[in-house]
């Protein structure tokens, strides 16, 4: 289910929870008990709808958690890419070249037989924040609910009834079939327990963190092992490789290293996320900075702000150059051959 215009996806898009899992079958295939069924979501009313709540749950639809990018088809030909008329939520086959088994995103629209149209508000809440689906079946992490789960209760109240207000689009995707190598990768039900609370949204530091958890960008940003385990140390350090119909791109380095993002200032850092370019240097449009680019400038300079913070990392990653063999990330990229000594900066 939902999130995210992603064409990371959830990098998005995009991205990605799941995608860390390419590769991971050896390890899974000692853990293959299939994720049981949970309890019917906690009965409830409609969550009031509001202009304010319709306008907020558009603008972290199509803009922050950029769910169109994954649950959407898109035209990767265009620059920004967009989605493909009468697809918009509809579900799609996920686009990812070197995901290892079909999967399918799933239709967000108000249709009663293949969209939402019959789920209550607090099945389709709990979907977003916890990863269960209407029959109670557990979620693939693709769905980057785990990083939902920290989804103020408003902010998913409002993306609820935003979702009630988008045109129904009868398009029925295939059931997905996990194969039991990769049911494990599915996480233990942790279920909310009580209020979700946003940040101190006057913090820009901490406002940004939010923001950067609701964009998953972590999951496009930091390099994995061979079993697709993030990287001790590399958080936000780039070099995932994402490879689809918008060709192969590796995720840039975000972090405040010399070979990351140092340089920017504000101004360069919202430009950047407006126009999709580094001055001259266009991003891929698999960065969904096509959805950034509608962020307000408060929102865009939180984020700067907490990057800012994050730990230096030096690694060099250039997609205008060969790819490489990075003996530090273990992927191919960029200038993957500048990349030897220690992982973070001194």
């Amino acid at each position: 289910m939902m999130v995210r215009r992603c064409r990371v996806v959830c990098f998005v898009s995009l991205l990605l929870t799941a995608v860390l899992m390419l590769g991971a079958a050896p390890r899974l295939r000692q853990q293959t008990k299939p994720a049981q069924k949970v309890p019917a979501a906690t009965a409830g009313g409609k969550f009031p709808a509001t202009p304010a709540r319709v306008a907020r749950g558009h603008y972290l639809v199509n803009s922050v958690a950029h769910c169109d990018d994954c649950h959407s088809e898109v035209n990767w030909k265009l620059r920004p890419a967009l989605t493909k008329p009468g697809k918009f939520l509809a579900g799609q086959k996920f686009p990812e070249a070197d995901f290892p088994f079909p999967i399918y995103t799933r239709n967000l629209t108000p249709d009663k037989e293949t969209g939402l149209g019959l789920w209550t508000d607090q099945e389709i809440a709990r979907a977003i924040r916890e990863g269960v689906s209407r029959d109670g079946h557990r979620l693939f992490p693709l769905m980057p609910y785990m990083n939902f789960r920290k989804m103020s209760d408003e902010d998913v109240e409002s993306i609820v009834v935003y979702l009630r207000t988008i045109p129904a689009v009868h398009n029925d995707v295939p059931k997905n079939v996990i194969p039991s190598a990769f049911q494990a990768a599915i996480p233990p039900l942790m279920p909310l327990t009580g209020p979700v609370s946003p940040p101190d949204l006057k913090n820009p530091i901490k406002r940004g963190e939010y923001l950067v958890t609701l964009a998953d960008c972590h999951a496009c940003h930091t390099p994995v092992n061979q079993q697709n385990v993030p990287l001790p140390g590399m958080d936000f350090a780039g070099g995932f490789v994402l490879t689809g119909p918008w060709g192969s791109a590796a995720s840039a380095n975000i972090t405040p290293s010399a070979s990351g993002i140092s340089y920017y200032d504000e101004a360069l850092f919202i430009r950047t996320l407006r126009t999709g370019a580094v001055r001259a240097r266009k991003l891929n449009v698999i960065m969904p900075w096509s959805y950034f680019r509608h962020m307000t400038d408060t929102d865009l300079k939180a984020i700067y702000a907490y990057l800012k913070t994050v730990k230096p990392v030096q690694h060099v990653v250039d997609n205008t150059e060969p790819p490489i063999m990075c003996t530090k990330c273990g992927a191919k990229h960029g200038y993957g051959d500048r990349n030897a000594g220690p992982k973070t900066d001194k």
